[in-house]
């Protein structure tokens, strides 16, 4: 077993001095309302600092980690929040960060990045690229890396959400949530299931990067031969198989959506409650606005909004 419940209550501990208590929201008296007969809230991660759950995880591998490891610097490869995460984890630790990034990265995020102080270095066309380039580094230079979501310490990080709706929202049925990697689902997952096993789990890829649903169906992990969406912080050719069985575990169902059902979604968030989230912060709602049945037994849903970004403000 990659993590516990142990190991969640552990991280919040130990990164509540560094992250922020994210609030939740009631998305309420819209003039397109959600397509759910469901009670709808958000939790606003997006509001967490450097604008994603990603700062979580990132604290925590931190924290956790031996003075003497991240004496040379941090590097990570990241699509573009866990390398913001990094930065400023790197930037409160007062060690460089070097954070390598696909061609398809947000410019915005780059930027947010370089101001926390890091090295950022665009390498490749998609994420496996940049983390062949990251490891390199590791290698050659001594620095830590810091898997986005294969390691125990970032996934018991991006738990702690689980441990905060629960306490923030007591009667949810469903969670809805954006999966790229798999760290943030097996997290959180991990946490809402071992307190309350009754509440269902939605899972959200897009269509264009079906990493774990693919899997799912195969029954063991595969490595998807093409990606074709450009949400670069939700692409991903394989998973860990750690991650995989949580999931397998603990998902009821993954809903797949475009990249334009993202960008839809984003735009109602801004236009509607006035949300800046990304196009993977708006992955949720692009689920609940798609009709999928899996929605129709929900009597109360918690949808993550997990990024923040333009792209709703973006025609």
């Amino acid at each position: 077993m990659m993590i516990g419940i142990e190991d969640v209550e552990a991280a919040r501990a130990r990164i509540a001095p560094h992250v922020r208590l994210t609030p939740v929201y009631e998305a309420t008296q819209a003039r397109d309302p959600l397509p759910v007969a469901a009670s709808v809230v958000f939790k606003l991660e997006l509001l967490q600092v450097t604008g994603s759950f990603k700062a979580r995880g990132a604290m925590n591998r931190l924290l956790g980690a031996r003075p003497d490891e991240i004496r040379a610097g941090i590097v990570t490869a990241s699509g573009g929040n866990h390398g913001l995460a990094v930065a400023r984890t790197a930037f409160a630790a007062g060690v460089p960060a070097v954070v390598y990034v696909p061609e398809t990265v947000s410019p915005a995020k780059v930027d947010k990045m370089r101001k926390w102080g890091a090295d950022v270095r665009i390498v490749g066309a998609e994420w496996a690229v940049s983390n062949e380039a990251a490891l390199d580094y590791a290698r050659s230079s001594g620095a830590a890396y810091f898997h986005p979501f294969a390691d125990p310490l970032v996934v018991a990080g991006q738990g702690t959400i689980g441990l905060e709706l629960m306490e923030q929202v007591a009667d949810f049925d469903t969670v809805v949530l954006a999966v790229g990697g798999g760290g943030l689902v097996s997290g959180l997952s991990t946490a809402i299931k071992a307190r309350r096993p009754d509440v269902t789990i939605i899972a959200v890829e897009p269509t264009g990067s079906p990493t774990m649903k693919a899997s799912l169906d195969a029954g063991e992990v595969v490595t998807l031969a093409n990606l074709t969406s450009r949400v670069a912080t939700m692409t991903c050719r394989r998973t860990d198989e750690r991650l995989f069985e949580i999931v397998r575990r603990n998902v009821t169902e993954i809903v797949l959506v475009s990249d334009e059902e993202m960008h839809l979604a984003a735009q109602w968030l801004w236009f509607e409650h006035g949300i800046a989230a990304d196009l993977a912060g708006a992955a949720s709602v692009a689920a609940l606005r798609s009709g999928h049945p899996v929605f129709a037994a929900s009597r109360r849903i918690c949808a993550l909004v997990c990024g923040a970004g333009p792209d709703g403000a973006m025609p």
